[in-house]
């Protein structure tokens, strides 16, 4: 288990500095409450973007964002209303991203920004 959670953790860090480097500010991350967690909130220009990072070290489970079912999507959603409603922020736009992180021994790491697919 903490291997999985170290891997987590890098591949969280790997995507915010993929978002900072594409121009998008960070504003939240790991964000809590009673329905759970957002890994992500970014500002890019006037959206709003709720992130989820998936990290994987293999293919064997298919892509890191197939592994984002429809309940996680909607529970991203609930999670966005309620970190909106705490924050008081607001933007034109909402969207739902996610971000893959392949590790790979022979490949380094590689990161995919799929914006809007939830």
């Amino acid at each position: 288990m903490r291997i999985r959670n170290a891997v987590g953790r890098f591949g969280e860090e790997v995507a915010v500095q993929h978002l900072r480097g594409a121009g998008m500010a960070v504003l939240d991350r790991n964000w809590r409450c009673r329905m759970g967690e957002i890994d992500v909130v970014a500002r890019d220009g006037n959206s709003l973007v709720f992130c989820e990072v998936k990290t994987r070290r293999g293919a064997v489970c298919g892509t890191p964002a197939e592994a984002v079912s429809a309940d996680k999507a909607q529970r991203l959603r609930n999670l966005a209303l309620q970190w909106l409603a705490d924050s008081g922020n607001h933007a034109h736009e909402l969207r739902f991203d996610v971000v893959e992180v392949r590790l790979s021994s022979n490949r380094g790491t590689q990161v995919q920004h799929l914006r809007g697919v939830l």
